[in-house]
């Protein structure tokens, strides 16, 4: 079984906007509404969990009703106190009907334009590894800088990736990966991958996918707007 794991209980504090950047709508309906639909509708996710805040589940749950996710959708979790712990919580919540051998599909509420095609080869890649990761390559030269006004090295850019979303793990690994890092330590972690990285576990690359963008500015929000509202 994969279950998504959606994660919406960002405040979007960096967008500007009266409500977190997931809810505000486009083109006639939530920014959270394109990934519900996609996950729900794809052949290889077979559950979905939704990290939310309390005041917002009421208005997600007439939301998975009018995008038909609710045969699918298996329950909310509270968010942590940062994304981490709001994946943690999750996970929890997901070992209560799944298995650890299962699969988790972590996605962000505020990356819209998930394709069929990058579910699938997520969920294919699984096969022999315990996490998958989409990645990009550096088309930039990159630099370390250690007071962050002086060029400390020139870093090989061949050897590093920007990571995306949606990210998979096997459930029971990289849960323990978590717990480990509670109570302290997981506040301190980045993205996803950290803590499977951190216990060692398997984890392989795949593409990614440079349409797959994450919503965190006002530009952001504009470009998302002008690539889905119809003229």
């Amino acid at each position: 079984m994969t279950v998504a794991l959606i994660l919406s209980g960002g405040s979007g504090v960096r967008l500007g906007a009266d409500i977190p950047k997931q809810y505000i709508e486009v083109n006639g309906r939530p920014v959270i509404s394109y990934c519900m639909e996609r996950l729900s509708r794809h052949g290889e996710i077979h559950a979905i969990q939704i990290v939310a805040a309390q005041e917002w589940q009421e208005q997600i749950k007439g939301w998975l009703e009018k995008y038909d996710v609710c045969g699918k959708f298996r329950g909310f979790s509270l968010p942590g106190e940062n994304r981490q712990l709001s994946i943690y919580h999750g996970l929890e919540d997901i070992r209560k009907y799944a298995d650890d051998s299962d699969v988790v599909l972590i996605h962000d509420a505020a990356r819209p334009l998930l394709s069929e095609k990058m579910i699938a080869e997520c969920v294919k890649a699984m096969e022999g590894h315990d996490g998958v990761m989409p990645v990009l390559p550096m088309k930039d030269t990159v630099y370390r800088s250690v007071d962050g006004k002086t060029v400390s090295a020139l870093l090989e850019r061949t050897e590093i990736y920007a990571g995306q979303a949606p990210e998979a793990f096997r459930v029971g690994l990289y849960y323990e990966a978590n717990k480990r890092l509670i109570p302290d330590r997981i506040h301190g972690i980045n993205g996803s991958t950290e803590p499977a990285v951190m216990a060692g576990m398997n984890i392989a690359m795949i593409p990614g996918d440079e349409g797959n963008i994450k919503i965190t500015t006002s530009n952001d929000l504009e470009r998302f707007r002008r690539l889905v509202t119809v003229e």
